[in-house]
């Protein structure tokens, strides 16, 4: 019996593109960069040498084009994981999926994301303006759990070191996924290795204080003290667990790397801050167009 999607479960247009990206699979790259804020696709594809496609549906802003005889795209997810399990379902589906017969194709297509965006350093010597490439990812933010997420060996001691260290709450149960060691290798070699918690929101949940009151007040300074294996968690953002967990439930690879803006242990933040951001889009272009 054929394994038909229905109606109510894949939703496409009018138009027959898929429903919040309003995408055609052959609008799409298998080199995908994603960025959180719409504004910087366009920082991104001014690189490009040309560009086939542009679509903006939402909060969704897509630039397909190619730098020499690599073809890339770009998409803006929006900010957080909520936005990351439609970004990352709809991409799929148009890879492998057949949108007209929605049936799911015998043939599986394996997606790169690669993520570029900004993040908080929690460690003194994870200095502002530096590059972390994300090896491993803690998700507190419950997104995998709704989903069939397998955890290696290795995962699961991180989960598990992490959960005895962090016991008792108020954090959600955490969940533990992994970057593609062959991305990190081609473009995040040079840069700080780390292990990035994924958090829910931007102030409470990042342990900053305008005036609500945090229920933990010594959040940053708990998950700075965290070491694995003479591993730290190095930073925090807000969507790379959801990369990560998706990446590996539907058998894709993915590399998130963040420009650190801000230091939230000195207190620091970047005087450059486009021009860092900057930087990094430059040096990810020339690695990922480079020849394998």
């Amino acid at each position: 019996m054929k394994n038909i999607i229905p109606d109510s479960e894949l939703i496409l247009n009018p138009d027959g593109s898929i429903y919040h990206l309003k995408l055609h699979p052959d609008q799409i790259a298998h080199d995908i960069i994603t960025v959180g804020d719409p504004n910087r696709v366009s920082a991104i594809s001014k690189h490009f040498d040309s560009i086939e496609h542009e679509v903006h549906n939402r909060e969704f802003v897509t630039h397909t084009g190619t730098i020499g005889n690599r073809r890339l795209s770009v998409i803006a997810t929006g900010i957080g994981t909520d936005n990351i399990d439609i970004v990352f379902n709809e991409l799929d589906a148009l890879v492998n999926v057949n949108l007209k017969t929605r049936e799911i194709l015998e043939s599986h297509t394996a997606l790169n994301f690669i993520r570029i965006g900004t993040s908080g350093s929690l460690q003194k010597d994870v200095p502002i303006d530096s590059f972390v490439a994300t090896e491993y990812s803690i998700g507190l933010d419950g997104l995998l759990h709704f989903y069939k997420l397998e955890n290696t060996p290795e995962e699961r001691e991180l989960r598990e070191a992490f959960e005895w260290f962090y016991s008792p709450g108020p954090l959600p149960k955490p969940y533990i996924s992994t970057c593609c060691p062959k991305l990190r290798a081609k473009l995040g070699a040079d840069m700080i290795p780390g292990i990035t918690a994924t958090c829910t929101g931007f102030y409470g949940p990042q342990g900053r204080v305008l005036r609500a009151p945090l229920y933990r007040e010594a959040f940053i300074e708990n998950l700075s003290d965290f070491r694995y294996e003479k591993r730290c968690i190095t930073n925090f953002e807000m969507e790379t667990s959801g990369i990560y967990g998706l990446s590996s439930v539907l058998g894709h690879k993915a590399l998130s790397i963040s420009a650190i803006l801000a230091n939230r242990i000195t207190n620091e933040f970047s005087k450059q801050p486009k021009e860092i951001v900057d930087k990094l889009i430059v040096q990810v272009l020339e690695k990922l167009c480079s020849e394998d």
